[in-house]
């Protein structure tokens, strides 16, 4: 294991204020192509976008769940679960986990406008997931391929993300964060992280799946690296602490509405765009149900024709965090990240157009994509990532308002 983890580069690292420096210069220059991209968008918003024919940039901050995050931050959540004409549970603020809103109220205080702490933690915490997606990768990679990543990263087809507000760029950064403890074995930070991203971000559940399979792993690979009793007290512990956090926020909303099933419901509810009449939950269920709803509904291709695709998609996914070399290289803490959160997005996702911004969780992968050493491949890689922002951005903000153009 010890092995495994020494990087290729015999040039010794730069110093923590060069890599804050030259992570910042990358995280920049990726937000001001962003920026321009978002610009364009509220140029292009028609009277049937989301935002309106008058929209403009700090429009996309609320936008979509922005708007969802800001009624959390200066109305809180509702005592009682509202209730449509048919007397099911509506759209309500319970979806939406109370600390990237609570925090950019707290941010927004010196400015008056909550969209302006939002955009300064989303934009923060961004940089701060670059620099810390940076030192998770560096123990793998050498400082080109690495530097490469990050701007992957900074600049991939979500990058929005870190404009708007949405908690996925804090989410990523108490990730990043808490992989990056894992990688040095350095467990005490785990207990604050679990909390912060069970508060943040539904899927910490699929962390504590990961330190499962980490600990099992750790404990076959004990004879390369020695395990001793501290480390496996820690790992089971953090790994509790997970699962219990991971479903904390269910107990908590069933409490403050008197509703035991109070955030399943209203989950359900965001469901009922897609699928007509009652939406019950139980694992897979919604995962096979979108697989219906795709192929059959929406595409009218055989329903059998949907599962061979999506099933040999997922062996083809499979084998890759196996067996690529690329992946391989990046080290089994996140290979087991990887497989451990598409498990989890198996078990609870209902896939629509979400699914795009669901996928950033495995963003460590960017380093994959940066081992090759071709400055073609790599500038190529780059390029794709730009002109998926711009699709996704055009479709998301210019055009958004359907349930196929939905963040």
């Amino acid at each position: 294991m010890a092995g495994e983890q020494l990087t290729s580069s015999p040039v010794a690292r730069p110093s923590a204020a060069r890599t804050a420096l030259r992570v910042a210069a990358i995280y920049i220059a990726a937000r001001v192509v962003t920026t321009l991209f978002l610009f364009a968008a509220t140029q292009l918003s028609g009277f049937t976008s989301r935002m309106g024919a008058d929209a403009r940039l700090g429009d996309t901050v609320v936008a979509w769940d922005g708007q969802w995050y800001w009624l959390v931050a200066v109305s809180g959540y509702p005592g009682q679960l509202p209730l449509t004409d048919s007397g099911q549970v509506a759209e309500n603020a319970w979806a939406f986990l109370p600390i990237y809103p609570w925090l950019a109220q707290w941010v927004s205080v010196p400015f008056g406008m909550w969209q302006t702490g939002a955009l300064i933690v989303s934009l923060t915490a961004g940089y701060g997931a670059s620099v810390a997606l940076y030192y998770l990768l560096r123990s793998r990679l050498d400082e080109s391929a690495t530097l490469w990543a990050v701007a992957f990263f900074a600049s991939g087809p979500l990058a929005a993300l870190f404009h708007v507000g949405y908690a996925e760029a804090l989410n990523l950064f108490w990730l990043f964060c808490a992989l990056l403890a894992v990688v040095r074995r350095r467990y005490l930070w785990l207990y604050a992280l679990i909390p912060l991203m069970a508060f943040t971000r539904p899927g910490v559940l699929a962390f504590a799946l990961f330190l499962a399979l980490f600990g099992i792993w750790r404990w076959f690979t004990r004879s390369r690296e020695p395990l001793r009793a501290p480390e496996i007290v820690h790992i089971i512990a953090a790994g509790l602490l997970a699962a219990v956090a991971g479903f904390a926020w269910q107990f908590i909303a069933g409490w403050a509405t008197g509703t035991p099933d109070a955030y399943l419901a209203t989950e359900m509810a965001w469901r009922r765009n897609w699928i007509l009449g009652d939406a019950t939950f139980t694992p897979f269920e919604p995962f096979l149900e979108g697989v219906s709803y795709w192929f059959e509904t929406i595409w009218h291709l055989p329903l059998v024709l949907g599962y061979v695709l999506v099933g040999g998609g997922l062996l083809l996914i499979a084998a890759a965090l196996i067996a690529l070399p690329q992946v391989r290289r990046l080290g089994i803490e996140i290979r087991l990240w990887s497989a451990s959160y598409l498990v989890y997005l198996l078990l609870v996702f209902f896939p629509q157009t979400s699914i795009f911004r669901l996928l950033v969780p495995l963003s460590p992968l960017w380093g994959a994509f940066a081992v090759p050493r071709s400055r073609v491949w790599r500038i190529g890689v780059l390029v794709a990532c730009l002109v998926g922002q711009w699709w996704w951005i055009y479709n998301m903000y210019a055009l958004g308002s359907t349930n196929l153009q939905v963040p």
